[in-house]
């Protein structure tokens, strides 16, 4: 099954600081690798129209009948899965993480994953930015995210595909 996530919305190169937030330049957003932190899939800058991320995921039926989707950028256990979107600035060579969104698969509503499961596509839409003009973090849920089993009508796969381009962070 492939897992699409579909991001617009940006918030830009820059986040300004604020009381507890230090500011940041030159930010990024990718996918994080399960278990390797540090491993980013295409990281994409802020200021960028759409992001979007193809994974390829398995979708395997659990004893009582759930469905539970894995893959290489797939985090958390049965009944609590989940995609990181990094938001990371650029070190010279080094990708620094400042903050993190959880895409929750547990969000998702049972019949939607059904379709996908016949379908073979799960599609995540989120806007990217938060209410303060800030990237977006914390935990991701409906409606924040919209789960559909279908891609969209305007992009093809070619266009919303990305090669695997894992890269290295460091937190």
């Amino acid at each position: 099954m492939e897992l699409m996530i579909e991001a617009t919305d940006l918030p830009g190169l820059e986040c300004g600081g604020g009381p507890g937030f230090p500011g940041y330049r030159d930010i990024h957003v990718a996918v994080q690798r399960r278990g390797r932190p540090a491993e980013l899939l295409d990281p994409q800058p802020g200021d960028a129209p759409r992001a979007c991320w193809s994974l390829e995921c398995v979708a395997k039926r659990l004893p009582d009948g759930r469905v539970d989707v894995t893959g290489r950028y797939v985090q958390g256990g049965p009944g609590g899965r989940f995609v990181y979107l990094n938001w990371v600035t650029r070190d010279g060579e080094v990708w620094r993480l400042f903050r993190r969104a959880k895409l929750l698969l547990a969000a998702v509503d049972d019949d939607i994953l059904e379709s996908a499961v016949d379908t073979g596509l799960l599609v995540a839409r989120l806007g990217l930015t938060d209410a303060k003009g800030h990237p977006l973090c914390a935990a991701v849920r409906p409606p924040l995210v919209t789960w559909t089993a279908t891609a969209t009508e305007t992009a093809s796969a070619s266009e919303t595909a990305t090669t695997p381009t894992p890269t290295t962070a460091t937190d």
